[in-house]
């Protein structure tokens, strides 16, 4: 017997990943398309990750030449840069152990970023204060996450702490919730509605958990992860006077906050909103915000770096937290280093400026451009429907499958979705999510795909998406 089976029964208890299996194919089907095996595709299209370079959209310079200079400081001289540049990494290397990204840094991050953070985030919320001292800097947000939750996850005693999460939801979140010991507490999102949070369904679900469980902790994510809402301000109020009531600390994962697409709605941050409710809650309900340069304008997945902002955490838990912390020894430097730029990205009058507006408007325009096409061809397909996507990086559109192709995949074994993923991938060499993957209610189906990708990337993938799906219902219709 294998000496990894005595590993923590806990490891036991996070379910296998649908979409690690159908990544585990997609990179066979490539290796057989290498070896000259004949498909009706000359490659497989990958639209099930949230990684804008991986579909087609541009780094942006300024951050690239930055932290280039910062990796191999003989650039500095170069002048083939714009000046800015140059001064700005000399300035991020002065910061860094013996003038270099290879050295260690404070666990909470490189003190000078940290304060260029807290100006962020003071700027973003309209002039409530930020406070370097209640920010961590990790490697990603979802670092972040998981150090949170062991905040507040009990391993021992008789009573498990709950965790009220979305669904859909990010099935990171939820393995990690599952790998420390903790009990999901699943509330659903109101899909006719526009994937609505409602405070009597957060009710619903709190009500029977306590018969089993703690619950502790009441995680949001908005823009939402993968159904594309965006909470409006007396959406978060509502959400906020649930959690004083019910005295739940709230986890706010606000990676997405750079990307909303509906002119008719903003981003409005939950530590600005409970700043702005005033005394009692303003005071007393604790919450962690997070943000990450994975996402947005900046899209740097592979350099790792995000953060974590607490709001009212009590003084002697904060101390813990930084040993927690501590325990990490530092994050990625490379990471830190594309936050301090998406802190403070060049400004009107600087070298570097027009170049950088110029790509934030395209990287705009695509991404408008995107939702558009996808709601446009979506809503052409028969048995497909999908909510307005409003924000973030992601379409969720609804499979409604005919009954014999919901009988078939139960007879398998497989979910639904999974099974029409399978086939996707299989006949068109299309990469998706399946929405099983996410969590939903019971009886629906979805897929998820990730809208920040290159224009002519996305129109192969919607035409691939199309014939597919219209040649499988007429298949499974008539059966």
């Amino acid at each position: 017997m294998s000496i990894l089976r005595e590993v923590s029964p806990r490891l036991w208890s996070i379910r296998s990943s649908e979409q690690v299996a159908l990544a585990k194919r997609a990179a066979q089907i490539t290796v057989e398309l290498q070896q000259g095996v004949k498909k009706s595709y000359k490659d497989v299209i990958d639209v099930s990750w949230g990684d804008p370079h991986r579909g087609g959209l541009k780094p942006l310079t300024f951050v690239r030449q930055v932290i280039a200079s910062c990796l191999y400081p003989s650039l500095l001289t170069s002048e083939s840069l714009p000046v800015d540049v140059p001064q700005r990494a000399q300035s991020l290397l002065g910061d860094c152990g013996g003038g270099s990204v290879g050295a260690y840094t404070s666990t909470a991050g490189i003190p000078r970023i940290v304060r260029s953070v807290s100006e962020f985030i003071t700027r973003r919320d309209g002039g409530v204060e930020s406070s370097p001292e209640n920010i961590f800097i990790t490697s990603g947000s979802q670092r972040s996450l998981m150090m949170v939750l062991k905040l507040f996850i009990r391993t021992e005693g008789p009573v498990q702490t709950g965790v009220l999460m979305p669904v859909p939801s990010y099935p990171y979140f939820n393995n990690a919730v599952s790998m420390l010991g903790g009990v999901m507490v699943p509330y659903y999102l109101d899909e006719e509605h526009g994937w609505d949070v409602r405070v009597d369904e957060l009710r619903r679900a709190l009500r029977g958990a306590r018969g089993h469980c703690n619950p502790m902790v009441l995680y949001v994510t908005n823009p939402g992860n993968p159904t594309g809402h965006v909470q409006n301000k007396k959406s978060i109020e509502d959400v906020i006077q649930f959690a004083a009531e019910e005295k739940l600390f709230l986890l706010a994962d606000e990676v997405y906050q750079d990307s909303v697409h509906d002119p008719n709605s903003e981003f409005v941050a939950y530590k600005r909103v409970l700043s702005e409710m005033g005394p009692p809650y303003s005071n007393s309900v604790e919450l962690a915000s997070f943000h990450s340069a994975s996402k947005g304008y900046l899209g740097e997945s592979g350099f790792r770096g995000g953060y974590v902002e607490f709001v009212n955490l009590d003084p002697t838990v904060m101390g813990y937290t930084y040993t927690l912390f501590s325990c990490d020894t530092c994050s990625s430097v490379l990471g830190q280093l594309a936050l301090d730029l998406l802190a403070h990205p060049p400004r009107p009058g600087d070298p570097s400026y027009p170049t950088y507006a110029a790509e934030i408007r395209a990287l705009k325009d695509t991404m408008g451009r995107n939702v558009q096409r996808i709601q446009e061809v979506i809503g052409s397909l028969p048995g497909m429907s999908c909510q307005p996507i409003k924000g973030g990086i992601f379409a969720f559109p609804r499979l409604h499958l005919p009954p014999s192709v919901v009988q078939q995949a139960q007879e398998e074994g497989v979910n639904p979705d999974m099974w029409y993923s399978s086939r996707l991938l299989e006949d068109a060499g299309l990469c998706v999510g399946p929405g099983c993957e996410h969590g939903q209610r019971e009886g629906t189906h979805h897929i998820r795909l990730c809208i920040a990708t290159s224009q002519e990337n996305l129109e192969e993938v919607l035409t691939r998406l199309s014939d597919f799906h219209r040649s499988f219902m007429r298949r499974f219709s008539s059966s």
